[in-house]
């Protein structure tokens, strides 16, 4: 099932989702569920709050990252990272930060750099109710950072700095009112 993505200005994106009970929702589901919706969209990560639940899930697959770019070019961390996060939580953030133009589902047309630490540790649950505590680096680890703001209510945007942040002031304003064009399901009921 494809679900409608939560456009910029929805208050679910704003809040710090609540954990899973284990076991009181089927994860397996969902989380197909939500890869289908990330894929549709094109996507490579989706949050919980994206799709108008305010729980603690994200799922991330960074191998289309890796899709067009030739062997040597691959960025080993995205080689079988397609992975279920539930109820996580970041233990640790290091390396040196670097940047990257960052977009999101929820925020169509607008990108900015974000800088983010090259190593992410994180304590999770998967769709199967395993527990894991992983370190991630590169891209993974950026991708994680990026949907772990969501389950904490922070959006890419919070990040950019200041002239940005004007820049893009009116393009949010648009979203927000639901004035935007996209190819994929978004929930446009304002």
């Amino acid at each position: 099932m494809i679900y409608p993505i939560v456009p910029y200005g929805d208050p679910v994106l704003r809040k710090v989702a609540k954990p899973i009970k284990l076991g009181s929702i089927d994860l397996i589901k969902l989380s197909e569920d939500m890869f289908e919706t990330m894929y549709a969209a094109s996507g490579v990560g989706l949050a919980a709050p994206q799709i108008g639940m305010d729980i603690r899930l994200f799922v991330v697959d960074g191998r289309p990252m890796n899709e067009d770019e030739d062997e040597e070019e691959k960025d080993p961390s995205l080689v079988n990272f397609k992975k279920v996060f539930v109820n996580a939580t970041i233990l640790d953030e290091t390396g040196e930060e670097w940047g990257f133009e960052e977009g999101c589902l929820s925020i169509p047309g607008v990108r900015g750099e974000v800088f983010r630490p090259e190593y992410v540790k994180i304590h999770y649950w998967d769709e199967h109710g395993e527990e894991h505590e992983d370190v991630f680096e590169g891209f993974a680890a950026r991708i994680i950072q990026h949907e772990y703001d969501h389950i904490e209510g922070i959006l890419f945007t919070d990040h950019l700095n200041v002239v940005k942040k004007r820049m893009i002031k009116s393009k949010l304003g648009e979203i927000s009112r639901g004035k935007v064009s996209v190819d994929y399901k978004m929930k446009l009921s304002r």
